[in-house]
C-alpha cells in the first residue's frame, strides 16, 4: 500500500525546472562525510522565511514547506546519498520530517542521520510515521519496528496510512483493528499524535474523520485537485472544522507538473501551502533540499486570483497529473 515515489520518475523535469542539480560524484562524497563525521552546525534560519504555522491542535509549530520520506529515502541500499540528504535539511532547520514502513529504507536513513548529526537532533523536529496494518497486532509490530530504525522511542505523530475503501475502515475500527494500538501506544507513550493518510477517495478521509478524533489527516494538494473528487472542497475544510492539522503530499504530481513546464516549483509549493498547514516533498538530492526548503521565504499565501488562475491553466489537462486518484 505504497505510495508512487514523487521524485524518481521525474528528475529531468525537476532539474529543468529547479536549477543546478548536486552531481551523483559529489552526492556520493557528501554522503561519506556526512555518515562519518557529525553534522555541520546548523545555519541560522533565513529571516526572511513565512512565520511558522500551527499544526492543527497539536501544538507543534511547522514551516510552509517539509521533508518527504521519498525521493532517494524511498530506496534501498543508497544511504551514502540519502543521509546527507537528511543531514542537509537538518541543518537547514526543518522542523517537520516524514517517512514510512512502505519506504523501502527511508526510516533506516532518517536514523542514521539522526544519529549522526548529535543527541539533540532528532528532538529539534516533528517525526511523523506510518502505519499500513489494519489490524491491531500487525500496527504495533510495524510501530516498534519504526522506533528500532527511526532511533527514537516515540514517534510525534502515527498516521494510518494510505485509506482506501471502507472495509479498511470497518477493519480499523473495529475489534482488534489498529485503531486499539493507536490508543495503547498512546497510553504508553510511544506516540503522541495520530494521523490519517490518502490520495484516492476524498471521501474515505472524511468519514475517517467523522469515526476518529484524529490530529492531522495528509491529502493530495494540486492545482489538478479541483477537476476531479476532490480533496480541497471535502477533507480541508472538514479538516478545518475540527481542528485538524492538514498536511500537503503530491504538490507536484509525482513531477508531472514540473515535467511538463505546467507550472513552476514554487507556484506549486505556494498554491498547497496556502491550503495545508505544511506541505511535504520528497527530494533526490541536497540541491534540492535547498530548493525546496528555500521556498519557505516565498509569500503566502498564494492569492486567490493566482491560485485560480493556476487551476483554470491546468484543467485541461488535469487527468494527467490526478492519476492516484480512484
Amino acid at each position: 500500500m505504497s505510495e508512487p515515489n514523487e521524485t524518481e520518475g521525474a528528475d529531468a523535469g525537476r532539474r529543468g525546472v529547479l536549477g543546478a542539480v548536486v552531481t551523483t560524484a559529489a552526492v556520493v562524497a557528501a554522503g561519506a562525510a556526512g555518515c562519518a563525521q557529525p553534522a555541520t552546525p546548523a545555519a541560522p534560519r533565513d529571516a526572511a522565511a513565512a512565520p511558522p504555522r500551527a499544526l492543527g491542535r497539536t501544538g507543534a509549530q511547522v514551516d510552509a514547506v517539509s521533508l518527504g520520506g521519498e525521493g532517494i529515502l524511498r530506496t534501498t541500499g543508497r544511504h551514502r546519498e540519502a543521509v546527507p540528504v537528511i543531514l542537509e535539511a537538518l541543518r537547514l532547520g526543518v522542523r517537520y520530517c516524514d517517512t514510512a514502513p512502505a519506504y523501502q529504507q527511508s526510516q533506516d536513513y532518517y536514523g542514521e542521520a539522526f544519529k549522526a548529526a548529535g543527541p539533540k537532533a532528532r528532538e529539534q523536529v516533528f517525526l511523523a510515521s506510518k502505519t499500513h496494518a489494519r489490524d491491531r497486532d500487525g500496527a504495533l509490530r510495524l510501530l516498534d519496528d519504526s522506533l528500532r530504525r527511526l532511533g527514537t522511542d516515540h514517534l510525534d505523530l502515527w498516521q494510518l496510512h494510505d485509506l482506501r475503501e471502507l472495509d479498511e475502515l470497518d477493519a480499523i475500527f473495529g475489534k482488534r483493528g489498529a485503531i486499539e494500538a493507536v490508543e495503547q501506544a498512546r497510553a504508553d507513550g510511544r506516540v503522541r499524535h495520530v494521523g490519517i493518510t490518502g490520495h484516492h477517495d476524498p471521501q474515505i478521509l472524511v468519514e475517517a474523520m467523522r469515526r476518529y478524533p484524529v490530529d492531522t489527516v495528509l491529502c493530495a494538494i494540486n492545482p489538478a485537485d479541483p477537476a476531479r473528487l476532490p480533496f480541497l472542497t471535502t477533507v480541508v475544510p472538514e479538516a478545518r472544522r475540527r481542528g485538524v492539522g492538514v498536511i500537503g503530499m503530491k504538490v507536484m504530481a509525482a513531477g508531472r507538473l514540473l515535467h511538463d513546464r505546467a507550472a513552476s516549483a514554487g507556484d506549486l509549493i505556494r498554491y498547497a501551502a496556502s491550503h495545508a498547514d505544511t506541505v511535504i516533498i520528497g527530494c533526490s538530492s541536497i540541491a534540492e533540499v535547498r530548493e525546496n526548503l528555500g521556498a519557505r521565504s516565498l509569500p503566502y499565501p498564494m492569492p486567490p486570483d493566482e491560485r485560480a488562475a493556476l487551476e483554470a491553466r491546468i484543467a485541461p489537462r488535469a487527468g494527467r497529473y490526478d492519476s492516484f486518484k480512484a
